[in-house]
């Protein structure tokens, strides 16, 4: 794989299964669409009391989630350099990821990396809050969580709807 992606990680959490760096490495690379020429990402993975605090002071809701995005230039006040890499941080809570994949069924590594590269396709500016900006995600997600190995992690929402 190229060498466009500065990877950083930070384990802030006794949780067993965290992926190594390796792995979550080779998960960024693929969701990093062909635009982006270069990447600056840290991932920290924490326990649900940073993902709380995060959530709350950020989002403005008091529970921990499974993935934060924050962009380097969140507000949009950096001019725009060319050549400028992509630049933010994911935060990835433990024990919600280890939750939550217990709860869909799938193994914790698949549910690391869906969470990854849904993280890093917001980092690239996608979106899911209208249905139509959700379908073209969606379907991005799908497309290389399946490259990468693992099932489909909407499977279950295709079965039910159709």
């Amino acid at each position: 794989m190229s060498k466009k992606l500065k990877l950083a990680l930070q384990i802030e959490s006794a949780a067993a299964g965290v992926p190594p760096k390796s792995q979550l490495k080779t998960w960024a690379e693929a969701a990093l669409r062909p635009n982006v020429k270069q990447a600056e990402v840290t991932v920290r993975i924490v326990d649900a009391e940073e993902g709380q605090t995060l959530n709350r002071e950020y989002r403005g809701k008091d529970y921990a989630t499974n993935v934060l995005t924050f962009t380097f230039d969140e507000d949009g006040d950096m001019p725009d350099i060319p050549g400028l890499p992509l630049m933010g941080d994911l935060v990835l809570c433990a024990p919600v990821v280890e939750r939550e994949a217990a709860e869909q069924g799938i193994t914790l590594e698949a549910h690391y990396c869906h969470l990854l590269v849904h993280g890093l396709l917001h980092l690239q500016g996608f979106d899911h809050i209208e249905d139509d900006e959700a379908e073209e995600m969606e379907a991005l997600e799908s497309q290389i969580v399946m490259s990468l190995g693992y099932d489909d992690p909407y499977r279950l929402d295709k079965e039910i709807d159709g």
